[in-house]
């Protein structure tokens, strides 16, 4: 998927909001992105490298600004060229999510493989998140070199009617827009996973506004859990550990849709019926199931994506044995 379409098609806007939207605080909070290091990591390190990782970890707790990221990138790189496996891990994360460098997930996949290796649990996590093998350090890291700066975390939101009817479906573009502050970090976090599950970030963070309304505490009647609200089964079913964790929650409400879009053969409302009742019952009913419940959830989130076909990868399973009759 084209990384810029993802990000014009969810990152939230300085010329609209007053405010670029930045990552480098607010996610840790949420079990994300990275913030500052903890003491207890400091105290483990060697001298030069608790240093440089303290002086990573003040620009992090400052007021952001501009290039912050791509700072602490420096450091970071300097970190990882030492040894330093928590060093590699946050550079990683800078990487895989386009933090200050330009997003590169094979060298973020890279640096969280050797992290993993000197037994960075979360480094760990994340080899599992991005779902890739590479041994393609980034320059800094072999090099004492600068890294390169990426583009700036910013998008306009085109053609949106910010005078709608209240009444009106307006769809995922002014739901973000109207989006209280403290949730806009979820966007961008959402918008690159997406483009690493061939998935299409309106698709995913319409599922997120209904399921959760961007709430990463969210929890159900029924047991689900999280921003994509992953009952547990479903959660076991795609190796979630901690579906509280904003990225594994969404890691495995994602390989869920894009399984079922592969069963479903892109069909949007039938994936969705799924989503919310189980393949079991749209697969006895052969399409979306008469439940109240699950008929005014898929509606919403159809009106908010806007479509009712999307890509698939028939290679991840075979189509519903009912929906392959149908074709016939």
């Amino acid at each position: 998927m084209n990384t810029d379409l993802c990000r014009r098609a969810g990152l939230i806007l300085a010329p609209v909001l007053g405010a670029v939207v930045s990552l480098a605080n607010p996610a840790l909070a949420q079990g994300s992105l990275p913030g500052p290091t903890s003491s207890a990591v400091l105290e483990d390190a060697p001298p030069a490298v608790r240093q440089v990782l303290q002086q990573a970890s003040d620009i992090e707790s400052a007021p952001a600004t501009p290039d912050a990221a791509w700072r602490t990138a420096v450091l970071y790189c300097q970190a990882s060229r030492w040894g330093s496996a928590e060093g590699q891990y946050r550079l990683g994360m800078l990487y895989a999510f386009g933090q200050g460098v330009p997003e590169n997930r094979a060298h973020a996949a890279s640096l969280f493989s050797v992290a993993s290796a000197l037994g960075h649990a979360q480094a760990q996590q994340m080899l599992e998140n991005i779902q890739l093998m590479s041994t393609e350090l980034p320059a800094c890291v072999n090099h004492d070199q600068l890294p390169e700066k990426g583009p700036a975390i910013v998008a306009i939101f085109n053609g949106i009617d910010l005078n709608l009817a209240a009444n009106t479906s307006p769809g995922i573009d002014l739901y973000l827009l109207r989006m209280p502050p403290a949730k806009r970090w979820i966007v961008p976090v959402a918008t690159t996973l997406s483009a690493w599950y061939s998935l299409d970030p309106r698709l995913v963070l319409s599922v997120i506004a209904v399921e959760s309304n961007f709430q990463t505490d969210a929890q159900s009647p029924k047991a689900a859990t999280g921003l994509m609200q992953l009952i547990p089964d479903t959660a076991e079913r795609f190796n979630v550990r901690n579906a509280f964790d904003a990225t594994q929650n969404m890691r495995g409400g994602m390989r869920y849709l894009r399984w079922l879009l592969s069963y479903y053969r892109g069909n949007v409302p039938y994936v969705l019926a799924a989503y919310n009742a189980g393949e079991g019952r749209v697969d006895q009913h052969k399409g979306v199931p008469p439940f109240p419940e699950t008929r005014a959830y898929v509606k919403r989130i159809v009106g908010l994506y806007g479509g009712v076909q999307h890509k698939f990868d028939e290679t991840l399973t075979t189509a519903s044995p009912w929906l392959a009759i149908k074709a016939r």
